[in-house]
């Protein structure tokens, strides 16, 4: 329990920042200062590859090992994304070159790969397996330089430069395989201000490597560990046999550069992006549509329920026995309580869960808190603020049931609390026997899943029976009209009124508001990149809310205007509309973009797309019910009822 404690107050830290925006200081990010040849730490994090999405820690290959292997105390999120933080025998001293140097065995005593561990490795290139490094917590990055498409005399003067994260494991050359066997560091510093009498500081701003394969022949080693590097165009690269025993020696060298770049701004390399203009503008787009159509829609809807409503009422002031028509006509069946309350209930409640902690979460974010050098801590901050969200889902949901005209609120208590998150873990675990089959770091280890059991039994549940008890002793939603003892016949319905054709109109509009941010995040969470820009995504997730609300508000009128009252549940699956089309984009992101062939990976794709769909449907579902449910009550308040 420890472990829950630590987390506990991690989270309760994170929570106490809130208040204090201005001078906060987030855990892990504080300015480590060097002085000249102290040692700079480099340490490795996992192997990383989009075209399987399974994580491996650094030694499951064979690569150079330190006399004392020690694994760095983990949070919650590092271990949900198969970080597995450990130390390596790469010795870097700060401001202090090294030419080459052999990493272990001595040179007359080269590493040799039996036939078991050269396959490994070459099924590890085969499948771009990426090595992540980092020093001072900043990761290790790859430059590639390239032209763009500009003018020929421009091309001359400069490259564009960008990262990859990591370095590549090794390459492939029709059917040979080679490893990068020689790594040169090259990392820049910034020289602190300090007083004349002082000794200089220096801080890590920027961590490079290129990554070598160099034939074991042409590597000329001494006894001390040294070496030479062979000139760059007579060197063969260092061959990896699958079908036999290999021999190579592991090397590297460093180099340092002073930077201007002060420690604070040390992480723009990391998350430059070429395409924030793209942001701007999709951005700009959504906003121009959603308030042009919400325009429309608006003035459609209040013109026309005006109408409505001062003809309903002009009716009855002329006690004119016109046959009631539209909405009005079903004024005595619209509130009456559909089929299984409960589960419609408890649907919400996880849904206001999850619209609560995605709002914290996003607004968080966009503070600052949750940057990547802080690793998992959104992960961790996201599975905590849905357990404590659990009092307010509660509330929602034992209000709602009890407006519905149900009675048992422990049952109901119970199955908002089990029913989204156990789809949730149910999911989680069967994949999570998968990725152990694989020997994935990815598969979350057995305590932590003990962890989260507790977390979900000790915290959630007992905070969902408490948010529902006081739910369900509320008054219930005052509904403004009385409901019918005989329910009405219901007309046959037009083609267009189809729940599914609905789900494909509702969608449209808060999918297009979203999903040149979807890319993004896809990208993020298949292709390791980064993703920081929760300054966009708080502005799209304000779009969704209310590009979700007027749709759902329109199918509502719709649907009541054709003398159909059963719009509970319709509201909510019509409401989620736009998780259909986000499943689409998934399996043309799917298709496009990854490369990604075997049956384990492509199962882990989808499983977890699944997971994102069914939460991304609850919350839409969520923000349009609510929506529906208000306008409802506030067009049959305005209207004079006998």
């Amino acid at each position: 329990f420890s472990f829950l404690q630590e987390r506990l107050r991690y989270v309760l830290g994170l929570l106490l920042l809130l208040h204090g925006t201005n001078s906060f200081y987030v855990p892990g990010v504080a300015p480590i200062n060097f002085h000249r040849n102290d040692p700079v730490e480099i340490k490795a994090v996992k192997l990383t590859s989009s075209r399987t999405q399974l994580p491996y820690e650094y030694y499951s290959l064979p690569f150079c090992q330190p006399s004392k292997i020690t694994y760095k105390a983990e949070n919650l999120g590092e271990v949900l994304r198969g970080d597995r933080i450990v130390n390596t025998p790469f010795q870097v001293s700060m401001n202090v070159e090294k030419k080459c140097e052999v990493l272990c065995n001595f040179p007359n005593k080269p590493v040799t790969l039996t036939v078991e561990q050269s396959k490994l490795i070459a099924e590890r290139i085969r499948e771009d397996y990426y090595v992540h490094l980092i020093a001072d917590n900043l990761p290790v990055a790859t430059r590639l330089e390239f032209y763009s498409n500009r003018e020929e005399e421009e091309k001359k003067k400069e490259k564009d430069v960008q990262f990859e994260h990591g370095y590549r494991l090794g390459f492939m050359d029709g059917n040979k395989f080679y490893l990068h066997n020689h790594l040169s560091f090259i990392l820049y510093y910034h020289r602190e201000d300090v007083e004349e009498s002082q000794e200089h500081t220096y801080r890590v701003v920027r961590f490079e490597v290129i990554p070598q394969s160099i034939k074991l022949e042409d590597l000329k080693a001494d006894e001390k560990s040294m070496c030479t590097l062979p000139e760059a165009t007579g060197s063969a690269p260092q061959e990896i046999d699958p079908t036999k025993e290999n021999q190579l020696l592991f090397t590297y060298s460093v180099h340092w550069e002073e930077s201007d770049i002060k420690w604070a701004s040390r992480w723009d390399t990391y998350l430059t992006m070429s395409d924030v203009q793209i942001h701007w503008f999709s951005i700009i787009n959504s906003v121009v549509v959603v308030f042009f159509l919400s325009g429309i829609l608006s003035m459609i809807i209040i013109r026309t329920l005006r109408k409505d409503i001062a003809n309903y009422n002009k009716e009855d002031d002329i006690e004119d026995t016109m046959e009631e028509s539209g909405w009005k006509l079903v004024h005595g069946d619209v509130f009456r309580p559909p089929q299984y309350p409960m589960i419609l209930s408890s649907l919400l409640g996880s849904g206001i869960q999850l619209f609560c902690m995605i709002l914290i979460v996003i607004f968080v974010a966009m503070l600052g808190m949750l940057s990547p050098s802080s690793r998992g801590a959104l992960m961790t901050t996201a599975c905590f603020l849905f357990m404590f969200m659990g009092v307010f889902g509660g509330f929602f949901a034992g209000r709602l049931y009890r407006t519905l005209k149900g009675h048992r609120w422990k049952k109901g208590a119970f199955c908002t609390a089990t029913l989204y998150p156990g789809v949730v873990f149910g999911i989680c675990f069967v994949l999570n026997c998968f990725i152990w089959g694989k020997h994935s770091s990815g598969a979350v280890p057995f305590p932590t899943m003990v962890a989260l059991l507790c977390m979900w039994f000790g915290i959630s549940l007992p905070l969902v029976y408490l948010g529902y008890y006081f739910g369900f002793r509320k008054q219930p939603y005052d509904n403004p009209v009385r409901t019918n003892q005989i329910p009405r016949q219901i007309p046959e319905q037009r083609w267009y009124m189809n729940k599914f054709v609905g789900i494909l109109m509702a969608g449209i509009l808060p999918f297009g508001a979203m999903f040149i941010e979807l890319f993004f995040i896809f990208s993020a969470i298949w292709e390791n990149q980064f993703y920081y820009l929760f300054g966009f995504l708080f502005l799209v997730f304000i779009i969704l809310v209310v590009s979700c609300s007027q749709i759902s508000i329109v199918m509502v009128y719709f649907q009541l205007c054709a003398e159909d009252y059963r719009w509970w549940w319709r509201t909510f699956l019509v409401s989620g509309g736009s998780a259909f089309y986000v499943l689409i984009y998934a399996v043309f992101y799917f298709v496009n973009k990854l490369d990604i062939v075997e049956f384990i990976p492509s199962l882990l794709y989808f499983g977890y797309t699944a997971l994102m769909v069914l939460s991304f449907w609850l919350l839409t579902g969520t923000i349009g019910f609510y929506a529906a449910y208000m306008f409802v009550r506030k067009i049959y308040a305005a209207v004079k009822i006998d």
